[in-house]
């Protein structure tokens, strides 16, 4: 844990005020969920909580099945990680945090397919591998996480491919609903 220098007071509703840098470098905007944590010596810790992260071996085996079923590497991100990975060695991008320009996809509730010939970023600071298919998960109504497609600078990805993420997105965001 890093000290930030930086102290703010409860006030009278038991409220903390998150200081705009911190939010802005950890990416936590208005309405996101935090998890609150505490420790034996007093430490009271505030995680961003990723419902999507809590599928673990769900989420592994269901990008198995994409990557199997496209023929291309597949992700499946939370809104700040790549929580799962297959069809690409996975040391390259699990639990990297995602591109800025992942997180406005994600943000815009856009998605990215065949047609529109874009590659974007996966990961922050990591350029070896793009997506050309992104659809984001979404769940009552917010953003939760994306599906998305890696291919090869010379491969295409076909309507199969945008579909077949669409579904992914679309069973994910459900099954997170309950």
């Amino acid at each position: 844990m890093k000290a930030t220098g930086i102290v703010r007071r409860i006030d009278d509703l038991g409220r903390v005020v998150i200081p705009k840098e911190i939010r802005r470098t950890m990416r936590i905007r208005e309405g996101d969920p935090l998890e609150i944590f505490t420790e034996k010596d007093g430490e009271v810790i505030f995680k961003k909580y990723s419902p999507i992260g809590e599928l673990g071996d769900f989420a592994d085996n269901y990008v198995e099945t994409l990557a199997k079923t496209s023929g291309h590497g597949a992700c499946i991100t939370d809104r700040d990680n790549v929580i799962a990975v297959s069809g690409i060695p996975k040391k390259e991008l699990m639990e990297k945090r995602v591109s800025h320009e992942l997180d406005d996809i994600m943000n815009d509730k856009s998605k990215i397919s065949c047609d529109s010939g874009r590659r974007v970023s996966i990961a922050d600071g990591s350029d070896k591998y793009s997506a050309k298919v992104v659809v984001p998960i979404i769940s009552e109504g917010d953003t939760i996480g994306s599906v998305l497609f890696v291919m090869k600078e010379d491969e295409n990805a076909s309507e199969v491919d945008d579909k077949l993420a669409e579904s992914a997105a679309g069973f994910l965001g459900k099954h997170m609903e309950g």
